[in-house]
């Protein structure tokens, strides 16, 4: 496909021109057959191979130029697929009315924010099959121990498997990106904990992270408290499992309600 619509900073768009990249992110979703929310389709170069997919498929757009380039040129894309919105304001619970997975050459200024509604959505996400700048990718998939590991690397793998896929050079975008990216997969994981209150659960990753290198008692007694009580007391955030924090969690919560 042909560019005919400029890349806007304020957006971070960078159009992926690879037609490989394309086919190759649309060939590593998983074939369940579960509808698709595209992020971003820009000028539809990972569109026109998701529509090739045996899956219904939506994609939401906020830049006004990109949506008209899609209606006029992507005619495979039928205009009730197509949303003018801005997905960190979509109301993602109306979109479908089953699980579904996302998929999309994410805008790196708002990746990390992506990645939060997706733990405040998870309940009806089941997968992401996308592109990161690459150390944010890193960051996601680090184990603890590790000094990458921090708060996006806790809150999805409390919910999702991550797999690092494959990395892509700034040569696939135009314009081309300052840094390089990678494709990373999250599926759900068939078993989890039980978090009843999400927003505490994010609370206490972002607390323990906040002050990373402090002990966890000087930094979740910053957030939450002098007098609270907490396992792991003497240890960093980033030495805890995703499995630690789930225990620190459920101390904090049992804290924070009695």
């Amino acid at each position: 496909m042909t560019h005919y619509v400029k890349a806007k900073k304020h957006l971070g768009q960078h159009f992926l021109h690879d037609q490989n990249i394309a086919q190759r992110i649309a060939n590593s979703i998983p074939d369940n057959h579960i509808p698709l929310l595209e992020i971003g389709p820009g000028t539809g170069m990972l569109t026109q191979f998701l529509l090739k997919r045996n899956n219904t498929l939506k994609v939401i757009e906020i830049d006004h130029e990109s949506v008209t380039w899609l209606k006029e040129n992507l005619t495979e894309l039928e205009h009730h697929q197509l949303m003018e919105a801005d997905f960190l304001q979509a109301n993602l619970p109306s979109l479908f009315s089953e699980p579904y997975g996302i998929v999309g050459n994410f805008p790196y200024n708002i990746s990390s924010q992506i990645l939060f509604r997706i733990v405040e959505n998870y309940q009806d996400i089941e997968l992401l099959c996308g592109m990161f700048q690459k150390e944010v990718a890193q960051r996601i998939a680090a184990n603890h121990g590790n000094k990458q590991y921090g708060i996006l690397s806790v809150l999805i793998q409390t919910w999702y498997d991550v797999k690092l896929l494959f990395t892509v050079s700034e040569k696939a975008f135009s314009p081309p990106p300052k840094v390089q990216s990678a494709v990373l997969l999250l599926t759900k994981k068939t078993e989890y904990h039980t978090i009843e209150d999400t927003k505490l659960y994010v609370r206490v990753v972002k607390t323990a992270f906040n002050q990373r290198r402090k002990m966890l008692r000087n930094a979740l007694q910053a957030g939450f408290g002098s007098k609270i009580s907490i396992p792991f007391e003497t240890q960093r955030a980033e030495q805890l499992s995703v499995n630690d924090f789930f225990t620190l969690y459920k101390a904090i919560k049992k804290h924070t309600c009695c």
